[in-house]
């Protein structure tokens, strides 16, 4: 009889505790997500709003496709430079005081692309904003994996993450409504566009400054039962994920790790067709249907909407199966048959069915990425393998707006700058399932946190 009180009470001491977990991961989801994921949201309508500005700027300013392609895609060049700087800053002043300097920075810079007048100025701001937003991905993803396992971390990133396509739904509905004020108070429709977007990331600075704790221990509406249960259960992750290393930690060991780079091969691949086709999006859709601008930020708008949904599902999956190698690598085969499709069909309705897969391939593939680099990295390297990671992967961010604006002029027409960009999707492919085959013995023991 002892023994089965005993074991009785193990039974409801394990039910508890799990009751606990629920609540305090529910909690802190709610309290930090929806936040994070607005700031990102915004973040990313500043960067990319210039493709629906381009049209109307680039005729006003006389700018080319080059000249276009090259300022979308210096930005990358700052950002991808001052990612991990920035993320070492962060590690030194604490995330929410780090996120929002960022914030208030970029805001203050995407207000200040209203000024543009020739080509230089043109690249100086671009330049500019990308040194500012720095390091905020890279940095947010390391503030939630202070707060949520492992086992979630997929999900927990495509939450904050779906930002991302929905900021491209939100662009896609206002930006006609923008570029229609042209003229009002003097300024063109493509300034207000850039004045009005940028406004929302100044004040969410002050207000992350003010609300986001530092970390779990500092979160006041967290009881000390569910304060305890996080920090233990990450704890346990983070031991799990050393193996038997002695635990210390350093810069240069997460940099000589060789799955690191297959990640970051995949992230170039990514990021660079991504936006080889996203700064040129409101072109390609209007040269396809004839729409308006406005018409064809609809069609965007539904695309992301789809996205949205495909990035949630994705990463509810690949967590669930525990195959976010096999899940990535195998979207990124699809989204280049997208591109390479959307390339050579001719057909209007085929060219757009071809963007919208390539769209949700795109989206779905971007969470369990992420989660993958955090399967062999834990605690603050996070951050440094996020921002190394990122700033190989940034220089894709270069390279794409630049090489869809020198085949549009050479060629004249996006086909073949689209069609081509199969090639880097199977080398991403390629990458992202290669992290496996370098996995070590005990796939476990790997990068611990730097001390």
């Amino acid at each position: 009889m002892a023994a089965s009180g005993l074991h009785g009470s193990a039974e409801v001491s394990f039910l508890d505790d799990a009751a606990v977990g629920r609540r305090t991961l529910r909690k802190a989801a709610w309290r930090l997500i929806p936040l994070l994921a607005l700031g990102y949201g915004i973040a990313f309508m500043d960067r990319a709003n210039i493709s629906y500005a381009a049209l109307a700027m680039n005729r006003d300013l006389h700018f080319n496709a080059g000249i276009y392609g090259f300022g979308a895609g210096v930005f990358f060049v700052s950002y991808g430079v001052c990612e991990v700087p920035s993320n070492l800053l962060l590690l030194k002043f604490g995330a929410r005081r780090w996120i929002a300097r960022i914030m208030l920075t970029w805001g203050v810079l995407a207000a200040a692309m209203l000024l543009v007048r020739t080509p230089a100025s043109f690249y100086i701001l671009r330049f500019l904003l990308g040194m500012a937003e720095a390091g905020f991905f890279p940095g947010v993803f390391y503030y939630l994996s202070l707060w949520f396992p492992q086992a979630m971390r997929a999900r927990t990133v495509s939450r904050f993450y779906v930002a991302f396509p929905l900021s491209n739904v939100l662009m896609g509905l206002v930006a006609g409504l923008l570029l229609e004020l042209n003229g009002r108070m003097g300024l063109k429709g493509w300034q207000w566009l850039f004045l009005v977007e940028a406004l929302p990331a100044i004040v969410l600075s002050v207000v992350i400054f003010l609300v986001l704790p530092d970390g779990p221990k500092d979160a006041g509406w967290l009881e000390p039962k569910e304060r305890a249960w996080l920090v233990a259960r990450l704890e346990q992750d983070r031991v799990e994920i050393e193996g038997e290393r002695d635990g210390q930690g350093g810069l240069w060991r997460v940099l000589r790790e060789p799955r690191l780079w297959l990640v970051a091969l995949f992230f170039l691949c990514q990021l660079g067709t991504g936006y080889a086709y996203s700064f040129s999006a409101p072109a390609i859709i209007v040269a396809v249907t004839g729409l308006s601008v406005g018409r064809a930020g609809y069609v965007l708008a539904a695309m992301a909407l789809a996205g949205a949904a495909a990035m949630l599902s994705v990463s509810w999956i690949s967590d669930r199966w525990s195959a976010q190698r096999g899940i990535a690598a195998g979207l990124s085969l699809l989204m280049g048959a997208g591109y390479f499709t959307a390339g050579v069909a001719h057909s209007p309705w085929i060219v757009l069915g071809a963007l919208a897969v390539a769209t949700l391939c795109n989206f779905g593939a971007q969470c369990p990425s992420f989660a993958v680099l955090t399967t062999f990295i834990s605690g603050p390297s996070v951050a440094i393998g996020i921002a190394a990671a990122n700033t190989f992967g940034i220089l894709g961010g270069f390279l794409g707006p630049n090489w869809m604006g020198w085949s549009i002029t050479r060629t004249g027409d996006y086909r073949w700058g689209l069609s081509l960009l199969l090639v880097p999707c199977v080398v991403g492919a390629v990458a992202i399932w290669g992290v496996g085959v370098l996995r070590p013995k005990n796939w476990r023991s790997s990068i611990p946190p730097i001390a």
